[in-house]
């Protein structure tokens, strides 16, 4: 994968206006999630509607909590392996929220997130473990500060609060191929 200026060429962007600057201008840590609008339902344009701040809140009963949300990743991988990227590696996306890795908190400074559409409990597809290997490869080669041990969940840097990627996350099959 090609990155220029912290996007990847392959990806279909669909920029975000939810990013800063990172304080420290510092990409060290690789963070994994997952989401799915409405809960459960895949291929839905409503992921990229939240994330560029246009989710129609009236589309679905279950959208009223995230009324005025502002909230990003830099990745986004469908169940069909697309990735597409809403803000650039070398900005700060809003994903992690109140979070500490390390001993070191605010992890949206120093990670770039990426999210899986999935939920905690079903299976990835292979074509999302296909891509998001590929993608991580390219990141730690860009970036790298990311080494295996600084690739983490964001059930880990936010526990009790947050619990993706889930049990359904295969950790070793991802690790075994980086």
């Amino acid at each position: 994968m090609t990155l220029r200026d912290g996007w990847v060429a392959q990806a279909r962007c669909c920029p975000s206006p939810h990013f800063n600057t990172r304080p420290l201008n510092e990409v060290s840590l690789l963070v994994i999630h997952n989401i799915s609008l409405p809960a459960g339902c895949f291929g839905q344009p409503y992921i990229d509607q939240l994330f560029q701040g246009c989710l129609d809140i009236e589309a679905d009963t279950s959208f009223k909590d995230l009324q005025g949300m502002e909230v990003s990743a830099h990745f986004l991988i469908r169940r069909d392996g697309e990735l597409v990227q809403y803000v650039s590696c070398d900005d700060r996306a809003w994903h992690a929220g109140v979070s500490e890795f390390d001993g070191r908190s605010n992890c949206n400074d120093f990670a770039i997130g990426i999210e899986l559409e999935g939920t905690d409990d079903l299976s990835y597809s292979d074509e999302q473990y296909q891509r998001l290997i590929e993608l991580t490869k390219s990141l730690m080669v860009h970036y790298a500060d990311i080494t295996p041990s600084r690739v983490t969940g964001h059930s880990d840097i936010a526990p009790g609060r947050k619990t993706d990627p889930g049990n359904s996350f295969d950790w070793q099959r991802y690790k075994a191929a980086l």
